[in-house]
């Protein structure tokens, strides 16, 4: 029996423990690195949360404030973005994984898809502008108005008419929107690679995004594995220090030498304690890889095709101060070149030991990034405070049509939802199917431009008002970067995101269109002058109110006056008997006193006929 007992312990120890691994929460942070053609690097922090277990409230990891949201409003999937500078999709790339999933328009971008009944959508959209708002202290709470977001049908193919989507362009993005950001880190920015984020360094980028992507599949289908999964991602694009790239050989020049103290002004001192992993990426795109093999090969003489495997981190074009972990490969294929990727884990370094990963370049190298298949750009035309239009350009880096041809030939699908005033916004959606000899297209939108009511402008109105960017998908198109990982059961999350096939997609620029506006000032002047008016009447109603009492009272004295003086010649004898001169005590006048009572009435009249005519007029 005792025996029975123990077997039926150890089972029992045995399944908790493997209940514990299952509902284990998940932290991991990764870093990765990539050389730009236009000699700036990009940086792309990655955080993820996972949560595999959602029916208890209390969690170790996992941030209370974003359970509780998912929780209340039945969120399905969310994407929160704050943006600052513009993607440069020609340098920078338009067709890899990161630019697709992490290139943001300027400003907030929010949508958010919820698993709540259809006259329910709204509602929850509204109060989730307000929790986000709040959390995140920004203006996300003017997306609750109607006329500030829209419901694409086609934006994605899980929505079922219960996505949302607004944006606000003019959003300003600041160290207010970072800290809050960074409290949903379990060691915030005290540990980890969440240290390397000084705020003076972040802030001097030419490109800020950090995005907020939250997955809930809680409320999926049936039989779905439950958990919330929560992404967090900073893509920033900096410049190298200018010393370390001032070296010319002829007419090409180095590419800058940099490292991650000089990036970010901090070293790695560790990782965070309740990380699950700590890893730090190089990526080299593969147009770059192929130009360092062509240099190598002229240089050496041989071939290059072992690059990647053997002393690839130090070789003749470039050089890694610390030798990687491991050096993963990608796939190649017959119609692209493969990309190399350098992995370094810091789980061993610490704050006697920090982790500073230097790249040193040997030869100048000129290479050029991936590009969309169209590159899409917007614009303004007309002229005037009427009429206009918006125009959409889609080019590619090849020749032009030299005979332009009809675009509703090409228009597959459109569906138009046009804007009612203090309703709803106007969107359209369209899905054009080009030929594969068509290199350019344009697409022209004519608008009428309206009369707004005073309190519908903006405290700036006279700056105009902003279109948030277009987002041009191509669904045939689709980009991913596989690597020879093996089937490691510890998948690092960032490799796997690169490894997610997934849509090019592109934004636009943001518009400015100027609208016809009142002139503000003219309630401020008749403001002022009514009440200088008013001013005028009432101080001199009181003035002569106040005077009036005054000559009263001097009226009487001066009758009192008088009766004193009743027998002049009585009194002027009296004094030629004593010897003496009499004179008459000095009285004003009754033609001078009559005369000021004049004047105060007539201006009493003016002012007060003024009053009257200014009322009738504006009345």
């Amino acid at each position: 029996m005792a025996l029975i007992l123990r077997i039926l312990l150890i089972l029992l120890t045995l399944c908790l423990a493997t209940t514990h691994e299952l509902n284990k929460e998940e932290f991991h942070e990764e870093l990765l690195l990539k050389p730009l053609s236009d000699r700036k690097i990009l940086s792309h922090f990655h955080f993820r949360h996972t949560l595999p277990d959602v029916t208890h409230s209390h969690h170790s990891l996992f941030p209370k404030a974003v359970f509780q949201l998912v929780q209340k409003f039945r969120v399905r999937e969310l994407e929160l973005s704050f943006t600052q500078g513009r993607w440069n999709y020609e340098r920078w790339g338009g067709y890899d994984p990161l630019s697709s999933s992490n290139a943001k328009p300027p400003g907030v971008e929010l949508w958010a898809i919820f698993d709540v009944p259809q006259h329910e959508v709204d509602a929850s959209w509204k109060n989730l502008t307000h929790t986000l708002s709040g959390l995140f202290c920004a203006s996300i709470n003017f997306l609750e108005s109607s006329t500030e977001y829209s419901a694409p049908e086609w934006g994605s193919q899980q929505s079922s008419g219960k996505l949302r989507y607004g944006a606000l362009p003019r959003e300003a993005v600041c160290t207010e929107n970072l800290t809050p950001w960074l409290k949903l880190l379990p060691c915030r920015d005290k540990a980890g690679l969440a240290a390397l984020m000084d705020r003076p360094s972040i802030y001097r980028g030419y490109y800020h995004s950090q995005r907020l992507h939250l997955t809930s599949s809680e409320f999926g289908a049936v039989g779905s594995t439950t958990g919330i999964v929560l992404d967090q991602t900073l893509t920033l694009v900096l410049q190298p220090d200018k010393e370390t790239g001032s070296m010319y050989s002829g007419s090409s020049i180095y590419q800058p030498n940099w490292s991650m103290s000089s990036l970010f002004g901090r070293e790695v001192g560790g990782k965070c304690v309740l990380a699950e992993s700590s890893t730090v990426f190089v990526l080299l795109e593969g147009g770059l890889v192929s130009t360092l093999k062509n240099t190598w090969r002229e240089k050496e003489g041989h071939e290059a095709d072992n690059i990647v495997v053997e002393n690839s981190w130090s070789n003749p074009n470039f050089e890694l101060s610390i030798p990687p972990n491991k050096v993963i490969e990608e796939v190649t294929t017959l119609h692209k070149n493969p990309s190399i990727l350098y992995e370094y884990s810091v789980e061993d370094s610490e704050a006697s030991k920090p982790f500073d990963l230097e790249f040193r370049w040997k030869n100048p190298v000129a290479w050029s990034s991936p590009k969309a298949p169209l590159s899409a750009s917007r614009f303004l035309t007309g002229s005037g405070n009427e009429r206009g239009a918006i125009a959409i350009s889609l080019e590619s880096s090849g020749r032009k049509d030299e005979k332009p041809q009809s675009l509703g030939d090409f228009v597959e699908k459109m569906r138009v939802s046009p804007s009612e005033d203090k309703v709803s916004p106007g969107v359209m959606e369209m899905i054009l199917r080009l030929p594969c000899a068509v290199n350019s297209a344009a697409l022209t939108i004519d608008f009428d431009k309206g009369f707004l009511h005073i309190d519908e402008y903006p405290p700036d109105a006279n700056q105009g008002f902003d279109i948030p960017s277009a987002i041009v998908s191509f669904p045939d198109f689709q980009t991913k970067i596989d690597f020879l990982v093996g089937n490691s059961s510890k998948k690092s999350p960032m490799i796997s995101k690169l490894q997610e096939s997934r849509n090019i997609q592109s934004y636009t620029e943001v518009l400015l269109v100027p609208l016809t506006t009142p002139d503000f000032s003219m309630p401020y002047n008749v403001i002022t002058i009514t009440c200088t008016v008013f001013a005028l009447y009432f101080g001199s109603l009181l003035n002569a109110l106040r005077r009036r009492v005054a000559e009263e009272e001097r009226h009487q004295r001066e009758i009192a006056a008088k009766k004193t003086v009743r027998f002049p010649l009585l009194f002027k004898l009296l004094a030629m008997l004593r010897g003496q001169t009499w004179e008459q005590p000095p009285s004003q006048s009754s033609t001078s006193t009559s005369l000021i009572n004049t004047k105060i009435v007539i201006k009493v009249i003016i002012v007060a006929g003024i009053a009257a005519g200014w009322q009738y007029y504006y009345g």
